[in-house]
């Protein structure tokens, strides 16, 4: 019996979307997993993208990393994130590249190091413009130095240099060249001193879907890779969304015309109708501003959520003429839209958010489902895409 709320995560679509990322940019991928992989599971996305052909796998945090190594996860890990606690010796210790955004944590990683007796694999991420983290423009010179000073001590290995594009979804905007230039000047800033990393990148999912010249060394596939585009207004690349969420029907009942459904009545039937109780709600990750603004699909048909989303139970109005519908029957909230079915983008702008948003939010008593491993050959050509 399915759960009431089930994710079903088609692994044959994360195949399918390396080999789109790979194509398109002419460069190896990095599967982007962090926040359990966008809401489809961490371990074993990057186990399916890592067998397509991904090349490394990236994280936000330490605790992500490690928690990947501990399933099995062999291949070359980044964690880019840190906070003053973190735990830089578990990371050397388990083969995780260390990316520092500051002199402080590159001194905080080197310190590690000496006391493990054991040289650290790090990165560099430069704030070339976004803002956020990496190492800021007037941090630079000593940042610098210290890397060649550690390199040259063999406290550290320098592999990566990289930096996040802050308007990689607008690919002609002449932001992005600047941010490029800039990466390369600080790469050639590292050769000069000793330091050069033997892998640098620059290009997220949008950049690397729509500007082949940006890829440099390595694409980190984040939102492409589980089938959503970056740039939803000028195409889908050929990405097949991986994740699939249904909800049981727990309850069907007729309500009269000028019945009121779900808190503060926000919603009155305007004819005798029929409605049904999906046993999830916005604890479980659908937006109480889905209320009224969205439709889920319920035998070959859209169905109105109405009413507020409640905590743990939505309602849908299938119409007067449902009779094929019934208790257990399960609604698709959103899917690949193959079929008719509402999407994550369609959730989104109805919740004036974006899709990233919606499928990292799916939580809750959500159970996920996979699919599809069996339907994935070599370099992330499924031998036969059939959907899930």
């Amino acid at each position: 019996m399915g759960a009431a709320l089930e994710a079903t995560v088609d692994l044959a679509a994360i195949a399918h979307n390396v080999g789109v990322v790979h194509e398109r940019s002419g460069a190896p991928v990095m599967a982007v997993v962090k926040a359990d992989g966008y809401g489809h599971g961490a371990a074993a996305v990057a186990r399916a993208a890592l067998r397509a052909g991904a090349v490394e796998v990236g994280v936000a945090t330490i605790a992500e990393a490690l928690a990947l190594r501990e399933g099995g996860i062999a291949a070359p890990l980044l964690a880019w994130l840190h906070t003053p606690g973190a735990d830089f010796a578990a990371a050397i210790r388990s083969g995780v590249e260390v990316v520092v955004s500051s002199l402080r944590q590159l001194a905080a990683v080197a310190a590690a190091a000496r006391t493990l007796g054991h040289a650290a694999t790090i990165g560099v991420k430069v704030d070339t413009g976004l803002g956020r983290s990496g190492v800021a423009p007037d941090e630079w010179p000593a940042t610098r130095d210290l890397l060649a000073a550690l390199v040259a001590e063999r406290v550290v290995t320098l592999r990566t240099a990289m930096c996040h594009l802050a308007r990689g979804d607008e690919p002609e905007h002449p932001y992005n060249d600047e941010q490029a230039r800039l990466m390369d000047e600080c790469v050639a800033d590292l050769r000069r001193v000793g330091a050069a990393p033997s892998s640098v990148h620059l290009a997220n999912s949008a950049a690397g879907l729509t500007r082949k010249d940006l890829a440099r060394d390595l694409v980190r596939a984040g939102i492409a890779l589980y089938g959503r585009t970056p740039v939803p207004d000028l195409d889908d690349f050929g990405l097949i969304p991986a994740m699939t969420l249904t909800a049981e029907i727990s309850l069907t009942k007729k309500v009269p015309e000028g019945q009121g459904i779900s808190y503060n009545h926000t919603w009155v039937a305007p004819r005798d109708t029929t409605v049904a109780v999906l046993a999830c709600g916005y604890a479980d990750g659908l937006p109480r501003l889905l209320s009224n603004r969205c439709e889920v699909w319920i035998d070959g048909h859209r169905c109105p959520i109405v009413g507020r989303v409640c905590m743990d139970q939505t309602v849908v109005d299938l119409g007067p003429g449902c009779g094929a519908v019934a208790e257990g029957d399960r609604a698709v909230l959103f899917g690949t839209g193959s079929r008719g079915e509402p999407t994550a983008l369609d959730w989104a702008r109805a919740a004036s958010t974006i899709d990233y948003e919606i499928l990292t939010g799916i939580r809750g008593r959500r159970v996920r489902r996979y699919v599809g491993a069996d339907r994935a050959g070599p370099n992330g050509r499924p031998a036969l895409y059939t959907g899930c």
